[in-house]
């Protein structure tokens, strides 16, 4: 008997933990009326993974992220359970292997995206010392900081293999098209109500638009793997079946501004495909800009006299586009820019502190701008845009950086795809850099790089293009 447990000690370790768990967990159900305690071997194997095997953890954090919900585990502080921890515990454990072995790729390090990542990091870190709600900013970059880690700096170490990076994206496209599937469920029968449409995501995705954004950003990485070689034929229409659902769920979540950034991410491919290059896009975009402020007296004219509101017709939706006269998201929309340009006023170099608009905002609205959806509480949201938040919590700094390491990314998976030497690593930079492009142009109307649920993909598909930069093969120069 002796000699058999002496070969078998981690079946009757796992033995005796089970009849301890089981006894300790039937004691809280009869006596306790708590089931809480079910969760501790669901912890304990999380730990175990963290500890053992980070890249699998890494990929049930992706898997599990479209799924998690927002708790609220302390007073005034909630976490998309049960992802957060999670992320909190990987950020804790890779920086400490990082910092014991001195492993990690110099060349990740001193590429520019990180450097800018790093720089970003580090004015947000300043100007939370500076901010009017210290606390708040200070959880605000530290909720930064482990979703960076994990999916920026710790992915782009596994992403040295094309099958990492294609596990990555089926691992948040599993459970993000189950969501869908939940979602155009509850759409049936449904659709004479916009309000309800709105919030058939819930409660994985808050809002529509969150929901139509990640959708967007995943549809260019889905085409790409359709045509990818390699891709056995289960494989492929597994995918045609997924790039179908992404489609169904785009139009579905009647957010506008997927709408957009799609269309705005086909014309950008097709300038590429026709090899403009990239400073001639800039200055192309730039030129945009600037005839609008030359013209937008004329241009404000012709919108004002729009009164076409959203609506669960896709013809009526597309003309609501425009429309800043009736349409309550847009009127809010533009309150919140006016007043996150009020409040960037006030302290134009080190803003407002990370995090802190949502909470300071209300002041600063005027009775003339308010639509339908506007609350004195300025308790509904963020400012609206992924420039404008950032200039107004962090100051001119702060917006500079973020659009110089966007700018920066794009370009790189650009050049990666007209230099790489095998052209799966070219299809894939350009898949992937199409796909971050819609969340840039998405960022103008709405920002989410402060929940998971975008961060997660956003990050992770940076770290691709670091990673494919890095680690892929060039072709000769001439």
């Amino acid at each position: 008997m002796k000699g058999w447990i002496e070969r078998h000690k981690g079946l009757v370790t796992a033995l005796v933990l089970t009849v301890l768990f089981l006894a300790f967990e039937g004691y809280a159900l009869w006596y306790k009326g708590d089931a809480s305690v079910v969760m501790i071997p669901m912890a304990l194997l999380v730990v175990w993974l963290m500890v053992t095997r980070l890249e699998t953890a890494f990929m049930l954090m992706t898997l599990l992220t479209p799924f998690a919900v927002d708790l609220a585990l302390l007073p005034k502080m909630e976490l998309s359970m049960p992802v957060e921890p999670m992320m909190i515990l990987f950020t804790a454990i890779f920086l400490f292997r990082v910092l014991l072995t001195r492993s990690y790729d110099m060349r990740v390090l001193r590429h520019p995206v990180t450097l800018l990542l790093l720089a970003s990091l580090a004015w947000m870190a300043f100007t939370s010392m500076t901010s009017e709600m210290p606390w708040v900013s200070a959880k605000y970059t530290l909720a930064r900081v482990w979703f960076v880690v994990p999916f920026f700096f710790a992915a782009s170490q596994f992403f040295q293999s094309h099958q990492r990076i294609r596990q990555f994206f089926w691992a948040y496209a599993i459970g993000l098209g189950v969501v869908i599937l939940i979602a155009t469920t509850k759409t049936l029968g449904n659709f004479s109500d916009l309000q309800t449409l709105h919030r058939v995501m819930r409660p994985f995705y808050n809002d529509h638009t969150a929901y139509g954004c990640v959708i967007a950003l995943m549809i260019p990485a889905a085409v790409y793997f359709i045509f990818s070689r390699g891709q056995r034929g289960w494989l492929r229409v597994l995918t045609l079946m997924l790039f179908a659902g992404l489609c169904i769920g785009l139009f579905f979540s009647y957010c506008r501004a997927a709408w957009i950034s799609v269309v705005g991410a086909l014309g950008v491919y097709l300038l590429i495909r026709m090899g403009m290059k990239v400073k001639w896009m800039v200055l192309l975009f730039g030129l945009g800009v600037g005839v609008f402020f030359v013209y937008q007296s004329d241009v404000l004219y012709k919108l004002g006299k729009n009164h076409q509101d959203s609506s669960y017709t896709l013809a009526d939706q597309v003309k609501s586009i425009s429309n800043i006269s009736t349409d309550a998201s847009n009127l809010e929309r533009l309150n919140r820019w006016a007043s996150a340009m009020r409040m960037w006023k006030e302290n134009p170099v080190l803003g407002c502190g990370p995090g802190t608009y949502q909470f300071l905002y209300a002041g600063y609205q005027r009775s003339y701008q308010l639509s339908t959806i506007s609350t004195n509480a300025g308790n509904l949201g963020n400012a609206h845009s992924e420039y404008i938040g950032p200039m107004t919590e962090q100051g001119v700094p702060g917006v500079a950086l973020v659009v110089v390491l966007f700018l920066t990314t794009f370009a790189t998976g650009v050049r990666i795809y007209r230099t790489a030497k095998e052209p799966q690593t070219a299809r894939m930079a350009l898949a992937f850099t199409l796909a971050l492009l819609t969340y840039y142009i998405h960022g103008v109307f709405n920002n989410f790089l402060d929940t998971d649920k975008l961060s997660v993909p956003f990050w992770g598909f940076t770290a691709v293009i670091v990673a494919l930069d890095v680690y892929s093969e060039k072709k000769a120069e001439n």
